[in-house]
C-alpha cells in the first residue's frame, strides 16, 4: 500500500517556479513600472530643476531636470524590460 502511494506521488506534476497566479501578478507589476517610469522621472526631474532654478536664480535647470528625469525613466524601462525578457528565456 505504501509503495502504491509513493508511485502516485512520483507521477504528480511538478510545478515550475514562477508558474501560477503569483507569476501573473509579478508580470503586471513589471508592466506598471514600465508605464510609470517615464512620467514619474520627468515630474521628479522637473520639480528638482524648478527648485534649483529658484534657489540659484537661473532659468535653465528645470529643463535640464526634465531631460535627466526622462533619461532616468528610459534607464528604468530598459532594466525592467531586460529583466522581463531574461525571465522568459
Amino acid at each position: 500500500m505504501a509503495d502504491e502511494q509513493k508511485q502516485e506521488m512520483g507521477k504528480q506534476k511538478i510545478r515550475k517556479p514562477g508558474g501560477g497566479g503569483l507569476s501573473s501578478l509579478v508580470q503586471a507589476e513589471s508592466m506598471v513600472q514600465v508605464a510609470l517610469a517615464m512620467p514619474i522621472g520627468c515630474v521628479l526631474g522637473w520639480l528638482f530643476g524648478h527648485w534649483l532654478d529658484h534657489r540659484f536664480h537661473q532659468g535653465w535647470m528645470g529643463v535640464t531636470g526634465i531631460l535627466l528625469g526622462a533619461a532616468g525613466g528610459f534607464i528604468q524601462i530598459y532594466r525592467t524590460a531586460s529583466r522581463y525578457i531574461s525571465r522568459r528565456d
